[in-house]
């Protein structure tokens, strides 16, 4: 089997497969990144603006055939897939209009006499190690406001997502993104810690497991390069208590099963006080009961879409067997189908017990996992009882009770009576095993950037 291919997880049919680089080709595509960079850097900022901001506008333009490349690369629902690609558009235009204020130099008070200045410079080559979870998304928030700086970029993306990743080097060649500035490797595992260690390229950006972040940090911490990490997340949604319980485990529900539950940020443990525990759990589960698999190209409201790959599936369903023979009750779904197929239904899974390993666990794919709690104090010490800390949320009536909680989440993003705040312009990232590093909104434009130091003396 080709290492890059296309294999639709609806019906375990390979459709397309892709070589990978030779390493000749790896040496071609670093050595031009390298040669580009000497040209990109030198244009004006708002000269890269401009073409990053027709990078944007041709998302735009195409997201209805990106959206299917993705339905039959990792099996995103058509809708899902259309408002990624908008998303991505919104942040790379963000970049686009924005970013040449975001990267200002800042002339800073000095005890000495003369103008002291803190100059916001490009670093050079960056290798991006992109995910199949949003092949465009994930995208857009890197190499927007890195090609608004006057960076190149290497893309490594993942090996199931091979038309998807070439679609976004035809958009930034036709948006007039010089040849070099971008470019998309097929690269192996090998090849990318050769281009890590490689002297020309100064930084690497990876979203993705904890295993590959593991190896990609060391990688990069070896060879002495900045690395920005964004990975699991086991996010806590603390239901303290609401005036409309079904309203509120209805969001719980299409955020955790969106993108079938292959988020990042998802609301993996959904955390809920005792005295409206089994109500919200009762509503969970019709909305789960009934689910039919369906078509990605073809989805109606009662349908739900595969996971990215069969093996994806294949582990979300061992996970599940693993939680219910520790203990857990699984209340609906969690049926994997037979064959090639990647189609898993949506789960409700309560009375996970802490000392398992599953509790410790992050479920990627759709199972709502519910905690029953009595009191504010045991809510926010279970949801900090975590290795992940990428995000949380915190729902009352009480507004400031539920930022009370909130304030002391361990989490990179904490949310109040919202299940995440998503837009171009709000950072992303978190701690602990979550990664490191931030992306989108004005924290993204300070990850690979030289703050050059300058002084003038009077």
């Amino acid at each position: 089997m080709a290492r890059y291919r296309v294999e639709n997880p609806a019906t375990g049919e390979i459709l397309e497969t892709f070589e990978a680089a030779t390493d000749e080709q790896v040496e071609q595509a670093l050595k031009n990144a390298d040669a580009t960079y000497q040209e990109w850097r030198g244009r004006s900022i708002q000269d890269r603006a401009a073409i990053v901001r027709r990078v944007a506008e041709l998302f735009e333009e195409r997201k209805d055939e990106l959206a299917r490349i993705i339905a039959q690369e990792m099996g995103k629902p058509l809708s899902e897939g259309i408002e990624e690609v908008e998303f991505a558009a919104s942040i790379i235009a963000y970049y686009g209009v924005h970013g040449p204020s975001l990267a200002v130099d800042q002339e800073i008070p000095s005890t000495i006499k003369g103008k002291a200045i803190v100059e916001n410079r490009p670093v050079g080559v960056l290798l991006g190690v992109m995910p199949w979870n949003f092949p465009y998304y994930q995208v857009a928030r890197f190499a927007a406001p890195n090609l608004v700086l006057g960076n190149t970029i290497l893309v490594k993306h993942a090996d199931i997502c091979p038309r998807s990743s070439l679609a976004i080097q035809e958009i930034m060649a036709d948006a007039g993104v010089p040849a070099g500035a971008y470019t998309n490797v097929y690269a192996t595992h090998d090849q990318i810690a050769s281009i890590i260690a490689d002297p020309r390229v100064q930084g690497v950006s990876l979203t993705g497991s904890e295993k590959a972040g593991s190896i990609i940090g060391e990688q990069a911490g070896r060879h002495l390069k900045k690395a920005v990490l964004e990975l699991g997340g086991n996010d806590p949604m603390i239901v303290l208590d609401t005036d409309d319980v079904a309203a509120l485990a209805a969001d719980a529900w299409n955020f955790r099963v969106y993108n079938g539950g292959q988020v990042c940020n998802g609301n993996k443990r959904i955390i809920v006080m005792d005295d409206i525990h089994d109500e919200f759990v009762s509503e969970l589960k019709k909305l789960a009961d009934g689910l039919e698999p369906g078509d990605p190209l073809n989805m109606h409201d009662r349908s739900f879409g595969p996971l990215s790959s069969r093996a994806a599936a294949e582990e979300v369903h061992a996970q599940v067997k693993r939680a219910v023979a520790d203990g857990a009750k699984l209340e609906v779904g969690g049926v994997l189908t037979e064959g090639k197929t990647a189609y898993f239904s949506p789960a409700v899974l309560t009375g996970v017990r802490r000392e398992s390993a599953s509790f410790r666990e992050e479920i990627f794919g759709p199972v709502a996992t519910v905690f029953k709690v009595s009191s504010d104090e045991e809510a926010l010490e279970l949801a900090n009882d975590s290795d992940f800390g990428l995000g949380g949320s915190v729902f009352s009536r009480d507004t400031a009770r539920a930022a009370k909680i909130a304030s002391q989440l361990e989490t990179g993003m904490t949310h109040v009576n919202i299940i995440a705040a998503e837009a171009a312009e709000l950072p992303f990232g978190g701690v602990k095993r979550s990664g490191f590093g931030r992306e989108m909104g004005p924290l993204g434009m300070g990850e690979f950037v030289n703050k050059r130091f300058y002084f003038v003396a009077e």
